[in-house]
């Protein structure tokens, strides 16, 4: 970590930005920057140069931003520059949101505070802490979604160090996924669970869309669902990604 810490914020309702941003600015060290959407903030890294001193350390995000939102801006900020630590900052407390920001690389997941809570308990006020741990390799989890955490972390069978899990567990589940689908439908599973479109997943994979798409059908078909998110997080649960 260097002396200084720099971070960005990316937030679309200009006074809840700017208030955050105020708090922030009392920490001495913090050098700070904000953003009104995902794209100003891409086009703000993409000026620098990749793993260069320019880079900030931290993004703070919010997910429900116009254009490119903050799942999706995650997964292509960590591709590209994966030293840069993200911790969501929302309002989005949805378990299928949670995962998948996670899934994507977030480093934290913190809600934001209700407007009539502004104490010294907030978030708000406790964001520098949070900066700090994540920085120091910390993966943190809002105290009012942790038991989302929890919640896909299987139990084991036994206390038996030779047989902790069962055939049910998610360790099976994750090599009976895996032994269904071919090296390519694998590669496109994981690039559905980085919210990639087919006209992405066939430049990733140099074929062609109508290719992508076959592999996308046949993907759905093996895993028994219906669209893509129910395969993102089938993936998800079962440990794949």
């Amino acid at each position: 970590m260097s002396e200084k810490v720099s971070i960005c914020m990316v937030e679309d309702y200009f006074l809840l930005r700017t208030s955050y941003l105020n708090v922030l600015s009392k920490e001495k060290d913090f050098i700070i920057k904000g953003f009104e959407s995902a794209e100003e903030c891409l086009e703000y890294l993409k000026s620098k140069k990749a793993n260069s001193n320019d880079l900030p350390d931290v993004i703070l995000m919010d997910l429900g931003l116009p254009g490119i939102n903050g799942i999706e801006a995650t997964r292509i900020i960590k591709e590209k520059y994966p030293n840069i630590k993200i911790i969501a900052l929302t309002a989005h407390d949805c378990e299928e949101q949670v995962i998948a920001c996670m899934a994507s690389g977030a480093d934290g997941y913190i809600l934001k505070d209700a407007e009539n809570h502004n104490t010294e308990n907030s978030n708000k006020y406790k964001l520098g802490k949070i900066i700090r741990a994540v920085l120091l390799g910390a993966l943190w989890y809002d105290p009012q979604i942790s038991d989302i955490s929890k919640s896909i972390l299987p139990k084991p069978n036994s206390t038996d160090f030779d047989n902790l899990y069962d055939n049910n567990s998610v360790f099976s589940k994750r090599n009976a996924i895996k032994s269904i689908l071919t090296n390519r439908e694998y590669e496109t599973l994981k690039l559905i669970t980085e919210g990639r479109t087919n006209n992405e997943i066939a430049k990733h994979l140099t074929v062609s869309t109508n290719t992508a798409k076959a592999h996308v059908g046949n993907i759905l078909l093996k895993l028994n669902v219906t669209d893509r998110v129910q395969a993102a997080v089938k993936a998800v649960r079962a440990g794949l990604f």
